[in-house]
């Protein structure tokens, strides 16, 4: 079982860029797919973005297409979500997690159920 650790979450201004990192523990970081999700104040958790377990395809809602961009690096056991041209709306707790399925990539139909490891979060706030 892996463990994941997000970081790079902070205060910042509408408009600027972030990247999240999440580094995982174990020696199967290659196998699994996984996603960044976010959960805002008051909201259900929202999927964010997707990347295949060999970084060759990747996902993303409407609500960040274009803004956010989903990377894996093999040798780092590393992902990451760059996040342009931030707005307030993007404040959330940022999740990232692995799919519970070796080799398996659902794109943007997955569920949160599909999900076995979680990391704890990293904060983002976006003042306008």
């Amino acid at each position: 079982q892996e463990d994941l650790v997000e970081s790079g979450g902070r205060l910042a201004q509408a408009g600027e860029s972030l990247r999240l990192s999440c580094v995982a523990s174990g020696r199967l970081f290659g196998l699994y797919s996984m996603a960044w999700f976010r959960r805002a104040p008051g909201k259900e958790r929202e999927l964010v973005a997707t990347v295949r377990w060999d970084g060759s395809a990747t996902v993303y809602p409407d609500s960040v297409k274009g803004r956010f961009f989903i990377s894996r690096d093999r040798a780092k056991n590393t992902m990451y979500l760059r996040m342009d041209n931030l707005n307030p709306e993007d404040t959330a707790v940022y999740y990232c997690a692995t799919d519970r399925t070796t080799w398996r990539y659902r794109a943007g139909d997955y569920m949160e159920t599909d999900f076995g490891t979680w990391g704890q979060g990293t904060q983002v706030t976006v003042s306008s």
